[in-house]
């Protein structure tokens, strides 16, 4: 049975008690085209490390870096509805749905500043691969003034490999996980590091389209929901605006 859950927002987690006053907020941007294992285990363990009230799911609007996603806006958020419903602290934030604009980082960091957490510590959770390219994002340098850099890194990761700009950043910037970060809104970057875990969206998309299983891929939830609407699959349109 596909799963048909309702979004929830800060203001009802909090007034469950799900949330007091949070401090400290997790901010995880992507396509989730579709959400995955993977995806889950980076959250968990950032909210874990980091000691995080809140993780901020933000499925991405129109991403300058990459073509756009290949389930419609609907699809993507009702399977992450099904794959955060017995998370607590995890949150979807439609906020770059809301702008049909593209969707670059800075700006969704200005407008959460702007509409929600003037003070609040925020931390942008980003990949190793991620921020490698981190020179290439639009005002890059900026992002620092308005959060926090969470670096996701697997064991062996080499710093060597970063360019110059931004590996001075991370000499410049660089906090542990329980650091004096927490006490600013904005400008470190914090590594956590966690165990690889090969599942790619794009891997998903092609097992599907081909028929294979994506069992050990995808929550149930997730994999019920593909299933029942019938996405991915080759020569298959989407089926919501």
């Amino acid at each position: 049975m596909w799963c048909l859950v309702t979004a929830r927002s800060v203001a009802e987690l909090s007034s469950a008690g799900a949330i007091s006053h949070p401090a400290v907020i997790g901010l995880f941007g992507g396509s989730f085209d579709p959400v995955h294992l993977g995806h889950l285990a980076l959250a968990r363990t950032a909210l874990q490390s980091l000691s995080l009230d809140a993780v901020h799911w933000i499925p991405s609007g129109t991403p300058p870096h990459r073509t756009a996603a290949q389930a419609s806006n609907h699809d993507r958020v009702a399977m992450l509805e099904c794959a955060l419903r017995n998370e607590p602290r995890f949150v979807i934030n439609p906020l770059e749905l809301e702008h049909n604009a593209t969707s670059y980082t800075v700006d969704t960091l200005l407008r959460l500043r702007q509409q929600h957490w003037s003070t609040h510590a925020l931390v942008w959770l980003i990949g190793a691969d991620q921020f490698a390219r981190l020179e290439t994002w639009h005002r890059w340098q900026t992002l620092f003034e308005l959060a926090h850099l969470g670096v996701v890194t697997r064991p062996g990761w080499d710093r060597q490999q970063l360019t110059p700009a931004v590996r001075s950043a991370l000499s410049a910037r660089e906090d542990v996980p329980n650091g004096t970060w927490r006490t600013h809104a904005a400008g470190a970057i914090v590594q956590l590091s966690m165990p690889p875990i090969d599942i790619a969206s794009t891997q998903i998309r092609l097992h599907c389209a081909a028929g294979h299983s994506l069992n050990g891929l995808l929550p149930q939830g997730v994999l019920d929901y593909i299933e029942h609407a019938g996405l991915y699959r080759k020569g298959k349109a989407t089926g919501h605006p």
